[in-house]
């Protein structure tokens, strides 16, 4: 599904990620962990074409994402505040992306109501611009925006980050149901080991661009990775 080939990012001649060979197959949970600098949100730009790779490329379903856009309509993301429309309702921005994703606004409604619980009456009919509210629920509504469309991949990038506990088990919850239930590739970063170990059936640390641990997710998992970062 998702491939890369002699990958790496250099800025001023220091290279931040190197990644000769990555392989996720479709349907896998995959987590990426790594300290601050690892090269997680460098990897996930390179994967959207964000930025430009230095070597190599990095294909999905065998389209070089630097080459094709032809991999946007199955591929879908959210890795900060600035995927947002801030100056738009929660509302406004979900019809938006429901449009771009060929979705009208019975479909995107139809949407909605399956998260009533995950949103947990804080951010719908608010009457509230994107920028005004938390962090914490504009993390939820950008995370609910990435599920517009039946996407085949999603990306994410600190998901757990500013939500509260209750959110942060419902979102494990449906991150579990969109591999085991509806195949679907997800790509999940977070320092947080406790939670990655979680979801994901697989699990990349890297340090300073490079991949020391390649794990298939088991009871020993969290141990090991707690071993690995206490040094």
């Amino acid at each position: 599904m998702i491939v890369t080939e002699n990958l790496s990012k250099a800025y001023g001649g220091v290279t931040v990620l190197h990644l000769p060979e990555l392989s996720i197959p479709r349907g896998q949970s995959f987590g990426l962990v790594g300290n601050n600098g690892a090269g997680k949100t460098t990897f996930f730009s390179l994967l959207l074409d964000l930025i430009q790779p230095t070597t190599g490329y990095v294909t999905v379903n065998d389209i070089k994402v630097s080459e094709s856009e032809d991999w946007k309509p199955f591929t879908s993301s959210f890795i900060d505040e600035s995927f947002l429309i801030g100056y738009l309702t929660p509302e406004e921005y979900f019809y938006f992306i429901g449009d771009l994703r060929g979705r009208n606004k019975a479909d995107v409604d139809r949407l909605l109501a399956e998260f009533e619980g995950f949103f947990h009456g804080e951010v719908l009919g608010k009457k509230k611009y994107l920028r005004d509210l938390s962090k914490g629920n504009q993390k939820k509504a950008g995370i609910v925006a990435a599920l517009i469309g039946d996407p085949e991949v999603i990306i994410l990038d600190e998901p757990f980050a500013n939500l509260d506990p209750t959110t942060q088990i419902r979102l494990k919850k449906l991150l579990k149901t969109l591999t085991e239930d509806r195949e679907i590739t997800v790509l999940i970063s977070s320092h947080d080991l406790m939670h990655v170990t979680e979801v994901c059936e697989r699990i990349v640390v890297l340090d300073k661009g490079d991949v020391v641990k390649d794990l298939q997710t088991s009871e020993a998992t969290l141990a090991e990775l707690e071993q690995h970062f206490a040094g």
